[in-house]
């Protein structure tokens, strides 16, 4: 299918970010050259060249080798790694007396180290807003199990917001805390704060681009509750400065930032809070000796009691050379050109009509820029204002050379709150004993899931002129059926 881009001014802000164009024509000429416009970069970023260039080049020019060792090959890696870690805390202006890193395989791997070892009992509260990753929803498992109470704090508007009241409401009726004696990982006895609990919530929404309040870290503090911040979808294009915001835990993903290395994350820890989870196992890497006859063991001390078995010696550094080509740029300048397209986009997508006058899209979340991120979830809708099936989309999309995705992104609470689902839904639907996805929809009358435009750091104006235009070709005055189509696998 041949798509006609016609030219048109760029939205506001937009020629100010020139120099991503010209690193599009020469570090992502692989977009062009395919021909791909890709709108996944919630789901990915994308790497440069001169990324791939640096780690062909170190793995090439030097021998490194497992770093629980003391030999040259192990020495090289451990500088590295060591190395990375200062890089990412320079990054979040975060100081190494106050942070940690510990390297995990992504975000979840870095949420599962919170919740299998965070101190939750009948006395403590877990509190998690509607709108979570399911990565962040599965820390109620491991808070149930020990007794702790778990409460979701509602979404408050159309938007998908939710408000400071229902967060202070969650947060409230403090107790006086207690100190207790607790030991820091390979450490002496110390003594800390008893928490009231884990405030577990992202800082932008993965769903629908909803950027909730930094601040609610502070309140949660004040009430006497650690935080968990995941930065997962906020961290690509907007400065997150940890002097300035003190979560006890931050989790990313670094192939989000910059595309590559795939299977490597951080949780950037405040080493109190480091010191007060207790981890159920232990295993190579992460202990630092342990007897058999004696059946006892003592954990690593720090960062180290939390990387089990070998952390991933030879793309941990490309983490280091990833941070440097985006510091290169200038996060700063990447938010503007990220929030340039996504106002343009939106608008534009609001704005198209069938022939009859009628809209052809459905936005879910803000439909402007303000405290939200490049990420656009939306239907797209026929003549009569019935959603077309996100299958129907998926194929087409696909077919055209367009990388969107689509389904609940892995946050049923957005889900929820965007196809207004209660929990008299779900029970109604569970009494039908579905057993697919399709079945479970069809229970709860939903005409199919979402779908969700989001943009990076090498988007351009082609990209969503091209995105809109397909659209406005394919689906403008079209009614579609799902015939044929393959049942969803799930969410």
């Amino acid at each position: 299918m041949t798509i006609t881009v016609h030219e048109r001014p760029g939205p506001p802000g937009y020629r100010s970010t020139a120099l991503l164009d010209r690193l599009r024509a020469t570090e992502y000429s692989y977009l062009d050259a395919g021909g791909h416009v890709y709108l996944d970069y919630g789901g990915a970023g994308l790497p440069a060249r001169a990324q791939l260039a640096a780690h062909a080049e170190r793995v090439t020019g030097r021998c490194f080798g497992n770093p629980h060792s003391e030999n040259p090959a192990s020495a090289a890696s451990t500088e590295l790694v060591e190395r990375t870690r200062g890089a990412v805390l320079a990054h979040f202006s975060a100081s190494p007396q106050e942070y940690a890193v510990v390297f995990t395989a992504n975000a979840t791997g870095a949420c599962r180290l919170v919740a299998e070892a965070y101190p939750f009992g009948p006395r403590t509260r877990l509190v998690l807003t509607a709108d979570n990753h399911n990565s962040v929803n599965g820390i109620r498992e491991y808070a149930r199990a020990r007794g702790a109470v778990t409460a979701y704090v509602p979404f408050g508007s159309p938007d998908l917001r939710v408000d400071d009241d229902a967060i202070d409401r969650a947060l409230a009726r403090p107790r006086r805390r207690r100190a207790r004696r607790t030991k820091n990982v390979g450490q002496q006895p110390a003594l800390t704060p008893a928490p009231r609990g884990l405030l577990a919530y992202p800082a932008q929404s993965n769903f629908s681009g909803v950027q909730h309040p930094l601040s609610w870290v502070q309140t949660a503090h004040e009430r006497g509750y650690d935080v968990l911040l995941d930065a997962a979808a906020f961290a690509p294009s907007h400065r997150l400065d940890l002097s300035a915001v003190k979560p006890d835990f931050a989790v990313v993903s670094w192939y989000k930032v910059f595309g590559y290395p795939t299977g490597v994350g951080c949780l950037i820890a405040r080493r109190e809070a480091l010191g007060r989870l207790r981890r159920p196992w232990f295993a190579g890497g992460s202990v630092y000796i342990a007897g058999v006859q004696a059946d006892w063991h003592l954990m690593a001390a720090g960062e180290a009691g939390f990387e089990d078995g070998t952390v991933s010696f030879l793309q941990i550094p490309d983490v280091e050379a990833g941070l440097s080509w985006v510091n290169g740029i200038g996060i700063d300048l990447i938010h503007q050109r990220v929030m340039s397209l996504t106002g343009w986009l939106l608008a534009r997508l609001s704005g198209l009509r069938h022939g009859n006058g009628a809209p052809m899209a459905r936005i879910y979340g803000p439909a402007g820029t303000r405290d939200r991120g490049g990420t656009v979830a939306f239907n797209l809708l026929d003549p009569s204002g019935r959603v077309i099936d996100e299958r129907v989309v998926a194929r087409d999309t696909a077919a055209a050379g367009i990388s969107i995705r689509t389904g609940c992104f892995c946050n049923p609470g957005a889900t929820e709150g965007a196809f207004n689902l209660t929990g008299a839904d779900w029970r109604a639907a569970r009494r039908g004993r579905a057993r697919t996805m399709d079945e479970n929809l069809a229970l709860l009358g939903l005409p199919g899931l979402a779908l969700r435009a989001s943009l990076g750091l090498a988007s351009n104006v082609d990209d969503v002129d091209r995105f809109l235009a397909f659209i406005e070709l394919t689906y403008r005055d079209r009614t579609g059926d799902a015939v044929g189509l393959t049942p969803r696998s799930g969410c």
